[in-house]
C-alpha cells in the first residue's frame, strides 16, 4: 500500500508500533512513519480495513463516528438503517473509515439534518 500523505510504500507491521503492545485480534496494520498514518488490516491480511489516515484526519473521523455512533447505539435507529440514509444523502456509499477530512465535516453538519425527528 501506498501512503496518500508521501506517496512512498508503507510497512506492514503489527499495531504494537502505535500502542506498544499488539492490539486486538486484528493487530496487523499498514502504517507510514514519516506521516504517522496507518490503517488496520481485515484479520491479519494485507487487506485494508479502509483508507491510511493520519492524525488529523483520524480525529475528523472520531468525530464523525460522535455524531453516527449514537444515532444506532441508542437503538433508536438500525446501524444498517443509518448508513442507508448518509448513502442517500451523500449519493455514495459511506463508510468512515474510507473518508477524507471535507465527507468528515460534511457528515457532521449533515447528520442533525437527516435525523431531526
Amino acid at each position: 500500500m501506498i501512503c496518500p500523505f508521501c506517496k512512498q510504500p508503507a510497512q506492514w507491521v503489527s499495531n504494537e508500533v502505535i500502542y506498544g503492545r499488539r492490539f486486538g485480534d486484528s493487530y496487523m496494520i499498514y502504517y507510514c512513519v514519516k506521516d504517522n498514518a496507518y490503517v488496520g488490516c481485515h484479520k491479519n491480511t494485507h487487506k485494508a480495513l479502509g483508507t491510511m489516515a493520519n492524525a488529523e484526519l483520524r480525529e475528523w473521523r472520531i468525530k464523525a463516528h460522535a455524531v453516527i455512533d449514537p444515532l444506532w447505539k441508542s437503538k433508536k435507529y438500525q446501524r444498517h438503517t443509518v448508513y442507508i440514509r448518509l448513502s442517500e444523502a451523500f449519493g455514495k456509499e459511506i463508510h468512515i473509515g474510507e473518508t477524507d477530512i471535507q465527507t468528515c465535516q460534511d457528515i457532521i453538519k449533515t447528520v442533525p439534518l437527516i435525523f431531526q425527528k
